[in-house]
């Protein structure tokens, strides 16, 4: 185990293991599609702008819960691989205080490799979902 996914939450330090073992880009793709199909059903009324991340070729969105002191997500996108990277995240993410998920930094997406197999607005679009759910989960432990 690296010493940079030691720092990590286990269920994203895990993940980040997984991309760093699938080292062929058609793999990651693969892994990616699964992440997606893993997510719930996304409630159509909640396609509103407040939950729509900026900065995506694609349409995305997230909301936030807090539950018990801890952040639930849910989220989806129009594109398979951009909902697999919605499904990754929200794996890796789920059930952790705000806190700890403002705490994270975006340098475990380099980790993955992901970074190098996504198109470049791909991988800004990556960046840019850790962030609104980063966002979210400050909004959260505001309220």
């Amino acid at each position: 185990m690296s010493s940079t996914t030691d720092s990590l939450p286990p269920a994203l330090a895990k993940i980040v293991q997984r991309f760093q073992r699938a080292t062929d880009p058609k793999r990651r793709y693969e892994q990616l599609i699964w992440y997606g199909q893993r997510l719930q059903q996304f409630p159509q009324e909640q396609k509103i702008a407040e939950n729509k991340v900026t900065g995506c070729v694609s349409q995305v969105y997230i909301t936030a819960a807090l539950e018990s002191g801890k952040v639930m997500y849910q989220g989806d996108s129009d594109s398979q691989l951009t909902k697999g990277l919605v499904g990754l995240l929200i794996e890796g993410l789920q059930g952790l205080s705000p806190d700890e998920i403002t705490q994270l930094t975006p340098h475990f997406i380099q980790e993955t490799g992901l970074n190098v197999s996504l198109t470049p607005s791909r991988a800004n679009g990556f960046y840019n979902i850790f962030k609104t759910m980063q966002n979210k989960a400050t909004a959260c432990a505001g309220e």
